[in-house]
């Protein structure tokens, strides 16, 4: 117990990334978010949160508590999974958008926002099975934090990826609508993925199956426009989203 004394602040460090990542998106036209959006963005807020707050509680003497905040998590985790699902068909109505003006959408091309679908969709997949594994691991508290801990991770993508696009985007708005943000997602993910290794590294999760899930999650998103390009993969998605 011991070892994860000081976790819940190094789990501040991904609440900041996603925070800072999303802020221009989310803050930046706050009005114009629909409620799906709003639900989304604080029930992912407050996931953060609850990865804070938990181990904090584990550590110092508070389990009685750290497990009533458990029972509660069960329902924000799941509220978090069906309100990422629950996205999909946003980006579904993205890929329209962006065939139907795509000047104004420039480096957003609808393969881009089917390659984000799929990405979610893991997402959610893996974020639902290392909660899932966090529960079933709950008497082995190494395993059972470790899982939890993963979360962060998995799930950052979404909002740390736009931060850094609009960052890339911002450097060469001159060039409007002729830009490639194919390396902002390189970067995106090359910072995930690290944040992930260090803090595996320093738990000693290296090679934990849960550490391989938010690795393998944030290298598939690498290649958002080459899976959302393939053909057979846009037509499963709108048959599955919006059939």
């Amino acid at each position: 117990m011991q070892k994860y004394r000081t976790l819940f602040l190094w789990m501040i460090v991904p609440l900041l990334a996603m925070q800072l990542g999303i802020a221009m998106d989310y803050w930046g036209d706050f009005t114009d978010n629909t409620w799906a959006v709003h639900i989304h963005y604080w029930s992912a807020t407050l996931w953060y949160v609850f990865l804070i707050v938990q181990p904090w509680l584990a550590t110092h003497g508070r389990m009685e508590q750290h497990r009533t905040n458990g029972m509660i998590g069960l329902f924000l985790a799941g509220g978090l999974a069906i309100g990422g699902m629950s996205m999909l068909h946003r980006d579904l109505v993205y890929v329209q958008m962006a065939t139907d003006d795509p000047v104004r959408f420039g480096p957003f091309k609808p393969e881009f926002f089917y390659g984000v679908a799929v990405v979610e969709l893991v997402m959610v997949i893996l974020f639902t099975l290392a909660v899932i594994m966090a529960i079933l691991k709950r008497k082995q508290i190494e395993e059972h934090a470790w899982w939890l801990v993963s979360t962060a991770f998995i799930i950052m993508m979404p909002a740390f990826g736009r931060g850094v696009q609009n960052v890339f985007i911002l450097v060469q708005a001159d060039q409007w609508p002729d830009i490639s943000i194919i390396p902002a997602t390189i970067v995106s993910q090359a910072i995930i993925i690290g944040l992930t290794l260090v803090a595996a590294w320093m738990y000693g999760k290296l090679k934990h199956p849960a550490t391989f899930c938010a690795i393998a999650v944030n290298g598939l998103a690498i290649f958002t426009f080459q899976i959302g390009s393939t053909p057979w993969i846009q037509s499963l998605l709108v048959a599955l989203i919006k059939g």
